[in-house]
């Protein structure tokens, strides 16, 4: 990559944060029109870890539901762009893989710089269909962001999101059909939505 290409790369990263530091001093049009202003430059196709992190703070922009959960769901998807462990690397790229669930052949593994967004990306999807009183579909990405707490530090930012899936887990287990779960009954939600504020 030329020294052209990184401070390009660089500036998106730059633009992005400044949208957010709008986000999060409350000004949600504003931070909405210039992250809206960056998707259309990079597009579908831009570089992965700028979509992902532009989907995930587009995201919190929203002030319906469904647009929320569009977005954290792009966010996912660019995080799943970025090449993987094994040969092959991109989603898709092995032909004789068995698909998953979710489409990914059964090989597919994340790569290791984004391991640690994936436990927040399924948290907030978790919140999302709450959200939309969706508790089965909440459950299952919930599900995920447990499974993935294996790549967080031992520190305040997985220490946050370990807690966060931790207050959603004892909201869903008071949900009526739930049936017996752990802890008091249903709290706070799973409050401020955690990400890396540095690029893995």
């Amino acid at each position: 990559m030329t020294e052209q290409q990184e401070a390009s790369e660089d500036a998106v990263m730059t633009r992005i944060g400044q949208a957010v530091i709008l986000l999060h001093a409350g000004d949600r049009e504003e931070a909405r029109n210039r992250l809206g202003e960056i998707w259309s430059e990079i597009g579908e196709e831009g570089d992965s870890l700028h979509r992902c992190t532009l989907a995930h703070y587009m995201a919190d922009a929203q002030d319906d539901p469904a647009d929320e959960l569009a977005w954290d769901l792009r966010a996912l998807t660019a995080a799943a762009d970025v090449p993987g462990d094994l040969p092959g690397d991109l989603p898709g790229d092995r032909p004789g893989a068995r698909p998953l669930q979710d489409g990914r052949p059964a090989r597919w593994e994340p790569h290791p710089a984004m391991r640690v967004f994936y436990p927040s990306l399924h948290l907030n999807l978790a919140a999302d269909y709450v959200k939309m009183q969706r508790p089965e579909a909440a459950r299952i990405h919930l599900a995920r962001a447990r499974a993935a707490t294996g790549a967080l530090s031992d520190d305040g930012y997985g220490n946050g999101v370990r807690a966060a899936i931790a207050r959603l887990e004892r909201r869903l287990a008071a949900e009526p059909g739930a049936g017996p779960g752990p802890g008091p009954g249903p709290g706070p939600g799973p409050g401020p939505r955690p990400f890396p504020e540095q690029s893995p």
